[in-house]
């Protein structure tokens, strides 16, 4: 019954919507608007072939590099600020400094430094969508209890096993927040940083399309990037759900209680 309940709450909205697109499309059609039913046939009949190899593939390889290099810089430099009070009063302004710098300005400067390719799109992803990752594991790391603290201390817990058994669990929740942060501004940039000066990528053909006038297209790959996005957050719904599985039973527990 769970399982039923959850699916029509996922699809409800959506057929609703799709509903109404239809009806609006058949009352007032616009060149500019797509049927449902043609949207769907370009969507299979335009990336399903050599646009999934030379377009879809390499953005989504970009697109992982930089959410793993996001997560991992965020959580050493938050670890490592947040444990050391001298250190993350020294490098906070810094930090606000470079997180108030939109990563699109930096476009022009990375394209003369590291050149236009590959590196530098995934330096713009990297760039832009680490600071949720970072400043929540600072902050998750300063919320850890002091007197669970001193009580490993006492006990003899060395400074990598206060890491491990303390900190990182404690740290947990808010460094995953802010990973699920990181996942969709990491796929914005992905596609700001095909538009200009590259010759593949789903934003780069998506903005062919909306100049070559190919307006079905557009929105098949505008429908692409919302899959992408959706099956992103799916999945890490999922591994959200184990890694924190012992957090969401107690929340359980002090409900029930």
């Amino acid at each position: 019954m769970r399982f039923f309940k959850s699916v029509f709450f996922l699809l409800a909205l959506p057929v609703v919507l799709i509903a109404l697109w239809w009806l609006s499309a058949i009352i007032s059609p616009s060149f500019f608007v797509p049927t449902p039913g043609e949207l769907i046939t370009t969507f299979f009949t335009t990336w399903f072939g050599e646009r999934f190899t030379d377009d879809v593939l390499p953005s989504l390889g970009r697109l992982a590099l930089g959410i793993i290099g996001s997560v991992v810089v965020g959580i050493v430099l938050g670890l490592l600020i947040g444990s050391f009070r001298t250190l993350r009063q020294l490098l906070e302004p810094l930090l606000e400094f470079f997180r108030a710098i939109p990563p699109p300005v930096l476009l022009p400067l990375l394209m003369i430094i590291i050149g236009v390719n590959w590196r530098m799109q995934v330096f713009v992803i990297i760039f832009g969508s680490l600071w949720p990752v970072l400043l929540n594991t600072v902050e998750g790391v300063r919320a850890t209890d002091e007197v669970q603290r001193d009580t490993a201390r006492s006990y003899g817990l060395g400074r990598a096993a206060r890491l491990r058994y303390l900190i990182l669990p404690a740290a947990a929740p808010q460094i995953l927040a802010g990973i699920r942060q990181c996942l969709s501004i990491a796929l914005i940039l992905m596609v700001i940083s095909e538009l200009w000066y590259t010759s593949s990528g789903l934003g780069f053909t998506i903005v062919k399309f909306q100049r070559d006038f190919a307006i079905p297209e557009m929105w098949s790959g505008i429908l692409v990037l919302g899959l992408i996005g959706l099956l992103l957050a799916v999945l890490f719904r999922y591994i959200e759900r184990y890694l924190l599985r012992w957090y969401h039973g107690l929340r359980e527990v002090q409900r029930e209680s």
